[in-house]
């Protein structure tokens, strides 16, 4: 039913300690999400531009 191949990758991440964020690239759409956690607590959010569309990744940034 599903494939091997991950849907989704971090292609940064800042943590220290148990707080930090990473950004992930769904590989399908390309659109980036900020994942941001502190202690047992997080989210997620879509990062959009100035227009409020999302960010999509490509290899060149």
């Amino acid at each position: 039913m599903f494939g091997k191949e991950k849907r989704f990758v971090a292609i940064h991440k800042d943590t220290s300690g148990m707080s930090g964020c990473k950004i992930i690239v769904d590989k399908d759409t390309g659109v980036q999400y900020l994942y941001a956690f502190d202690g047992y607590g997080g989210g997620v959010t879509v990062l959009v531009d100035r227009n409020g569309k999302p960010i999509l990744y490509s290899d060149g940034e």
